[in-house]
């Protein structure tokens, strides 16, 4: 939200998995394009979460199927690629272009999985407060979801939008 650098300080500035965290994206990209130098590049990734882009998202999805609300951060709807693009392209950005990023993430197993979705702040605390059968549905449900292979690994598909634009000259 205040980079601590000059104006025209670098050739480019990316902003990886973050844009949804910041509290005002709007200003945050400003912030990039002042310190980023005419010519220069400004450019992001983000999960796409409300398009269920997460590795997360079976979870997330049994989860409001079952009338619990995953917890997502402040600025969950930026994550949209016409969301970005019309962030980049009003923050005076030229030659904006976006595109999807296809990902399969695997695990050994389905705790794999399980157990490295609980580490994110979203769904960790949310699980850990729901009762113990609950846990249980959702796992069976998520499970379902995710079937293993013949060696027992479970493959989490996901996608984020990605942005970059031209600092003007």
């Amino acid at each position: 939200m205040a980079l601590p650098f000059p104006n025209d300080s670098f050739d480019a500035a990316v902003m990886a998995l973050v844009i949804f965290f910041v509290p005002d994206p709007t200003k945050g990209v400003a912030e990039m394009t002042r310190a980023v130098r005419p010519g220069g590049v400004v450019s992001a990734y983000a999960w796409d979460i409300p398009g269920g882009g997460l590795p997360n998202a079976p979870i997330q999805a049994e989860m409001r199927a079952m009338g619990i609300k995953p917890v997502l951060p402040p600025s969950a709807n930026v994550a949209r690629i016409d969301a970005l693009r019309e962030l980049w392209t009003r923050a005076g950005l030229e030659a904006v272009e976006t595109r999807e990023i296809a990902v399969q993430r695997p695990f050994d197993s389905f705790d794999d999985y399980w157990t490295s979705c609980l580490l994110g702040g979203g769904i960790g605390p949310v699980i850990a407060a729901m009762p113990s059968g609950d846990v249980e549905q959702l796992k069976t449900r998520v499970r379902w979801r995710l079937p293993a292979d013949a060696a027992g690994r479970v493959t989490a598909n996901a996608h984020a939008n990605a942005v970059r634009g031209r600092m003007p000259m």
